[in-house]
């Protein structure tokens, strides 16, 4: 795994939360997790659309050694590892859901369509838009 030669200084806040969580796949593990619960690394890597196994394992480490998600290993025939959000993992899916409400806000213009976990926090926008 990939080792900067000098690590990150942090004096922000701002700067410790989006080291923690940025990144083009750590927030949509996290929502996947939120949607799902617990998953097993087949299931996420299958509701995660074109991710690689080598991606996708190096930010599950990053992501528990934040103790942002928490993994449990079953000692079973086969080997069963479980996959969820810790309490620090679920305080912070409100952050990406107000930052996926303001996305929706500018997406209309977007030809694609959302991916299917995304759909959660859309139908909360139009939920709170119709209170």
């Amino acid at each position: 795994m990939y080792q900067p030669k000098l690590q990150k200084t942090i004096h922000c806040p701002l700067d410790y939360g989006l080291n923690a969580i940025s990144g083009k796949w750590k927030p949509r593990i996290l929502c996947v997790l939120a949607e799902k619960k617990v998953l097993r690394y087949s299931t996420l890597r299958s509701e995660m659309a074109d991710i690689s196994d080598t991606v996708l394992s190096t930010a599950l480490k990053e992501l528990i050694s934040d103790n942002i998600i928490g993994r449990q290993q079953f000692d079973e025939i086969p080997l069963r590892v479980e996959y969820f959000l810790t309490v620090k993992g679920q305080s912070v899916i409100p952050i990406l859901q107000s930052i996926c409400h303001w996305a929706e806000a500018y997406r209309k213009d977007w030809s694609d369509s959302p991916l299917p976990h995304c759909e959660a926090c859309i139908s909360n926008t139009e939920q709170e838009a119709a209170v």
